[in-house]
């Protein structure tokens, strides 16, 4: 189970660190700071299916709150959207410390 943790930590920690360089490179074309929101990534990839999941969030029970919850994690940065599960997930994958201290007969 680590394994698989620590596998799709770094698959989602590469695609924010290559997002992120693709931010930088506008940003210094640019010559300002610019950010691609989760939103512009996923319209460019495959705009039907940002509407299908608008649609099954519409038709669910708490529309008006999941509708608030998807707008704000769709104007989040990508790389962040994606960085942080990912850093999450590869801490939580990570193997667990044995010994702590080391007692003064062990130095």
């Amino acid at each position: 189970m680590r394994l698989i943790l620590r596998i799709a930590g770094t698959w989602l920690i590469g695609l924010a660190l290559v997002l992120l360089v693709v931010d930088g490179t506008k940003s210094l074309g640019a010559n300002a700071l610019m950010f691609t929101s989760l939103a512009d990534l996923w319209t460019s990839v495959h705009p039907p299916s940002l509407d299908a999941v608008e649609g099954f969030f519409d038709s669910r029970f708490f529309a008006q709150l999941l509708d608030v919850a998807l707008k704000a994690v769709l104007d989040y940065p990508a790389f962040a959207v994606f960085g942080v599960p990912g850093i999450l997930l590869a801490l939580l994958g990570r193997a667990p410390r044995r010994e702590r201290f080391l007692r003064a007969d062990q130095i």
